[in-house]
């Protein structure tokens, strides 16, 4: 019996899996004593806590002993006896904790808590309310399980928000630092704004927009909360000169432009009435013929014209057709806003560009000009424009003549026109041209002046001398100026006796004032010729005999032309020319530059004031050689005259040359 109750006991106790199975006391005492702490302990928590509490059975505690003790003690047999003892079952802590809720209960009560709330993500734009409002913060309640608070200041531009209103949110964070969910209005504000001014771009609808103020070319537009750009231009179909008048007023538009990469939006007024306007200028347009006359009012003033509102169209008055007379700018003839008669000159139907005039309207001026003026009459008029060829000059109203800068002054010499007269001048002239039907004029004022060519026989007949500045030079000759308006040539070949010249520009120079003699005289074609060195004795008169065929001079080598000749400076300052092979010495080698031999004279042409030498002939021919004349020619004083009044000797002093070359040569040496 006993031992089928032990064996009963351990299954219960294996079953159940109760603690106090966990420990097994080694005697009757001590198992009594365990039994009965786990009671006492049982009831004080059910007194302490009001959570259920597993029941509390007696259950039949006994002493295990092994087979083999309890057959090797048999009054261990005799001592074993049944006990009851109160046994806890397992204490369900997932009930406490979720105050009496199963894991069931608890499972459902999570989902209705979840459906409660709403599914959000970070950086999207949601709708919220306002809960509660203090003097820095505002709390808004977006149905998730906290709130989220936004600064004050993000409100400033509605200053009526109350607790309940709804407002939009952008979802900066879940949870910050402090668990804090973190929600921002101003950019809500702005993603919302930008997306709607996309959908505004696309559908073409009209939004309107609070002007908040002026800036260069045109206004800044509050649209959804977005600065947006306002151009002057879009503003109105007219020119607005005054942008302030829109400041702070409500006003349509639509969005015409996003630039997405600098986050850019530009509006149009401008576009709201230009449907309407373009179907207006048709029935306009339509209506127009050439020579029509229409009031119109002045809508804008350019440099170059007038553009005037015709009711709906607006039409140009080109400057040329303000005014018979020459206008400098439009605002001479117009001002704004002024009410006109303008005649249609020409309209374009596909690009409607209608060409207005305001001086068809008037008589033309040449029309009322005195019919007898005749050319050679004087008039007098006011310079209202000048240029590098001549002068304009308002004679009468509209109309105009031209005075060529070559009819102001005698002078030959070609000046320009500002030389003689300035805008505003007032100026007489005399008539050269009239064509009333081409209404052209050509005045001039040297006819007002005596002409210098009427005596020009009694002051300035052939043989006579003068005095004349040189002006210019060309390659033939020197154009001198006698007087204002007398010119002369002198031609290169009549500069000088002796040099060979070949640019006049080696002689003289602009503004030198030269001796001249007066050698022809063309009055019908107003020239002069004139010349230089017939003031001087022709020295090649003397230089026949002085220099004849067949003398012997002195000379130095000036130039070695090489293979072609050199030349040989001989008395007097004259320059002959000695072939290559007249330079060979007498020791076989070839003079060279700056050396002074004599030279033979073998050709000598007056005409063409040439001398050949040759230094070869000296030797060549013996004892038959004629006598070296001498170089001075002291019993020639014609010569010598000629050699005092030559100025510009080619040469110079050729004993200076020779020191300062020795001299030179000696320093190079040291």
């Amino acid at each position: 019996m006993a031992e089928e109750k032990k064996e009963e006991v351990a299954k219960k106790a294996a079953a159940k899996k109760t603690t106090t199975s966990k420990a097994k006391p080694a005697t009757k005492t001590a198992a009594k004593s365990t039994a009965a702490k786990k009671t006492t302990t049982a009831k004080k928590t059910t007194k302490k806590e009001e959570a259920p509490v597993a029941e509390v059975k007696s259950v039949e505690v006994v002493e295990e002993v092994t087979a083999d003790v309890a057959e090797e003690t048999p009054k261990a047999k005799k001592a074993a006896t049944k006990v009851e003892v109160p046994v806890a079952e397992e204490f369900d802590w997932f009930a406490y904790e979720n105050k009496g809720h199963t894991a069931e209960e608890k499972a459902k009560l999570d989902e209705v808590y979840d459906s409660s709330l709403t599914s959000i993500m970070e950086k999207e734009v949601m709708d919220g309310t306002v809960i509660a409002l203090t003097k820095k913060e505002v709390v808004v309640n977006v149905n998730y399980k906290s709130e989220g608070v936004i600064p004050i200041n993000e409100f400033r531009y509605n200053p009526d928000l109350k607790v309940g209103d709804s407002v939009e949110v952008f979802v900066e964070q879940l949870e910050d630092k402090y668990g804090q969910l973190v929600l921002s209005h101003r950019t809500a504000r702005t993603h919302r704004a930008w997306q709607r001014v996309n959908d505004v771009l696309k559908s073409g609808e009209v939004i309107t927009g609070f002007v908040k103020c002026r800036t260069k070319g045109g206004l800044i537009v509050d649209v959804f909360g977005i600065e947006a750009f306002l151009p002057g231009s879009q503003i109105d179909v007219k020119p607005i000169r005054d942008y302030d008048q829109f400041v702070g007023k409500n006003m349509e538009f639509k969005v015409v432009k996003i630039n997405h990469e600098f986050r850019n939006v530009v509006v149009s007024h401008k576009a709201l009435i230009e449907a309407e306007l373009e179907e207006q200028k048709k029935q306009i347009i339509g209506g127009l013929e050439k020579g029509q006359v229409l009031e119109g009012t002045v809508k804008n003033i350019t440099s170059y014209g007038v553009f005037v509102d015709l009711g709906g169209v607006d039409g140009l008055i080109h400057i040329t057709d303000l005014s018979w007379g020459r206008v400098n700018h439009p605002e001479e003839i117009v001002t704004l806003d002024e009410k006109i008669n303008v005649v249609i000159l020409d309209f374009d139907d596909s690009k409607k560009r209608i060409a207005l005039g305001l001086k068809q309207l008037q008589s033309h001026p040449w029309d009322a000009l005195d019919q007898n003026l005749q050319v050679g009459d004087k008039v007098k008029g006011k310079v209202v424009v000048i240029a590098d060829y001549g002068a304009f000059i308002e004679v009468a109203p509209g109309v105009e003549g031209l005075i060529h800068v070559s009819e102001m002054s005698w002078s030959q010499h070609l000046r320009s026109a500002q030389d003689f007269m300035a805008v505003g001048d007032e100026v007489e002239a005399v008539i050269l041209t009239l064509d009333r039907d081409e209404r052209k004029m050509s005045l001039g004022i040297k006819q007002l002046m005596p002409d210098p060519w009427a005596d020009i026989d009694t002051k300035y007949p052939v043989d006579s001398k003068h005095k004349a500045t040189v002006r210019n030079f060309t390659n033939f000759g020197v154009f001198v100026e006698l007087e204002e308006g007398v010119d002369g040539l002198i031609h290169i070949s009549d500069l000088s006796w002796q040099k060979k010249i070949k640019h006049p520009s080696e002689f003289c120079k602009v503004g030198d004032v030269l001796d001249v003699v007066v050698l022809e005289l063309d009055r019908d074609n107003r020239r002069i010729a004139l010349g230089h060195k017939q003031l001087e004795t022709n020295p090649w008169d003397e230089f026949e005999a002085e220099f004849a065929e067949g003398t012997v001079h002195q000379g130095t080598v000036i130039e070695d032309k090489k293979d072609k000749a050199a030349v040989i400076a001989l008395p007097h300052g004259v320059e002959a020319i000695c072939p290559k092979k007249h330079m060979k010495k007498e020791d076989g080698s070839n003079a060279t530059v700056d050396e002074k031999l004599d030279f033979k004279v073998i050709e000598f042409n007056k005409d063409g004031k040439k001398i050949v030498v040759s230094h070869t002939r000296t030797f060549e021919e013996g004892d038959d050689k004629p006598t070296k004349k001498k170089a001075a020619g002291a019993g020639n004083k014609a010569v010598d005259a000629v050699n005092q009044s030559n100025e510009k000797s080619t040469l110079g002093d050729l004993d200076a040359l020779s020191a300062l070359k020795e001299e030179m040569e000696g320093k190079e040496d040291k």
